[in-house]
């Protein structure tokens, strides 16, 4: 689509008499669609042209994740579902309500550039934070159904989760993922968690998850098959990761600083104060300042009315209030050797200059083969042959066993005690049909 000047725009836009939303003559409204457009294009053509790229990029990698663990779809949210379908369209959107004040009169133009502009950027950046995290997601996924015949276990419609909110009504936190490793048992993944959930009568937590909400890593990876991730007496209130993996999208992203305010800022009281969790996140954030006790950080906070604090920091923050095996960062781009020494020292081991190449990532995708186990998990579901069925209903009526599950623990009991017979016999075998 062709843009005319972008002054020429606005100067039509500005003869446009339009009263409300609701009474727009189609003339108008093409207008003011072309409007919204050309500023996308004029003022962010250059990212557009890299979001496609990154696009192409994603949609490569959910092809490859859904053919490597037989899923049948990868689900997105609303907003990035949108944004990959088609970028443009999407940030056009984000200027619907500012080019109607435009056109009404109720922002001059140098404010509704202004806000414009800030939007689009806004948006952008979101959605492509978003994206990176999610490539990195499917790209661990894909290469463990590749390398270790990883198969989905949950959800058990088979489609790989990627919505973030939402899925906690009861109290609890889900999983957007649960993977089998043939032969070394589970691992559950839990995309930016913990997330806002209703508590009821646990009001004594309830003050203190904001502040674990406003400090959310990207992807949280649990040892077993874990379905719920929320622990009300716990210290932190969540399980203990076995692996954290922050994603940083950004050439620049440690020169970065992020105000860290909602919960920080509010006043504590006395109580408040005495809450075990709340001392904890407090401990973990004196270290990351520089000073020797909880109260003093909590009075540098409250002095700033919230805190700025660099990414690198924020990293080192996750690591210490959550307290993973092994953390995990994955950049995009390469990282300054004195960042990597800043995190390494903290035993955060950076994987950088990753781009869009899977394959980078194997580092972090053979810790999480060996982390791979059986926590959670009581009883499993085996898929069984129907020939296999019959000749187990066949054991049971010789054996007079009860049930298939009493037949198939004293099969795995024997085959256990003669163990070493039964690996000769089988290889014997399998010469034999070779």
């Amino acid at each position: 689509m062709k843009c005319r000047d972008i002054s020429e725009l606005l100067e039509a836009v500005k003869r446009v008499r339009i009263a409300n939303k609701d009474s727009v003559d189609p003339k108008a409204e093409k207008l003011l669609e072309e409007l919204r457009r050309c500023i996308v294009l004029h003022y962010f053509l250059d990212e557009l042209v890299e979001a496609r790229i990154w696009i192409r990029m994603f949609q490569n990698i959910v092809k490859k994740c859904i053919a490597a663990v037989h899923a049948k779809n990868v689900l997105l949210p609303k907003e990035f579902r949108s944004f990959v379908s088609d970028p443009l369209h999407h940030l056009s959107k984000k200027l619907f309500n500012y080019a109607y004040e435009f056109a009404r009169g109720r922002l001059d133009e140098e404010s509704f550039l202004r806000v414009a502009e800030a939007a689009v950027r806004t948006s952008l950046r979101s959605n492509l934070r978003s994206l990176y995290e999610n490539w990195v997601f499917l790209a661990l996924v894909y290469e463990l159904g590749t390398l270790y015949s990883a198969r989905i276990v949950f959800p058990e419609h088979m489609h790989i989760l990627l919505e973030r909110s939402g899925r906690q009504r009861g109290g609890g936190i889900p999983p957007n993922l649960i993977l089998a490793l043939e032969g070394r048992g589970y691992l559950s993944f839990f995309l930016e968690a913990p997330r806002p959930i209703g508590w009821g009568d646990t009001r004594d937590l309830t003050k203190s998850w904001k502040f674990y909400v406003a400090l959310r890593p990207d992807l949280l990876v649990y040892s077993g098959r874990i379905v719920d991730i929320v622990v009300p007496k716990g210290d932190p209130p969540i399980l203990q990761p076995t692996v954290i993996i922050e994603c940083k999208e950004l050439e620049d992203w440690y020169l970065r600083t992020r105000e860290v305010r909602g919960p920080f800022a509010e006043p504590m009281t006395a109580e408040e104060w005495r809450n075990r969790w709340l001392k904890g996140l407090w401990a973990g954030l004196a270290d990351i300042l520089g000073v020797d006790n909880v109260e003093r950080a909590y009075e540098v906070v409250k002095r700033r009315k919230g805190i700025r604090l660099r990414e690198p920091q924020i990293v080192k923050l996750y690591a210490k209030l959550y307290r993973p095996k092994t953390m995990f960062l994955v950049s995009r781009r390469p990282v300054p050797s004195w960042v990597k020494s800043e995190l390494e020292a903290d035993s955060i081991v950076v994987i950088d200059d990753v781009g869009f190449n899977e394959e980078k990532l194997r580092e972090i995708v053979d810790e999480l083969e060996k982390i791979a186990g059986y926590e959670g998990v009581d009883v499993d579901l085996v898929p069984v042959r129907r020939d296999d069925i019959e000749k187990l209903d066949k054991l049971m009526m010789l054996t007079g066993l009860k049930s298939r599950e009493e037949l198939v623990s004293a099969l795995i009991h024997y085959v256990w005690v003669h163990r070493d017979e039964f690996v000769k016999e089988l290889g014997r075998q399998q010469k034999l049909d070779s």
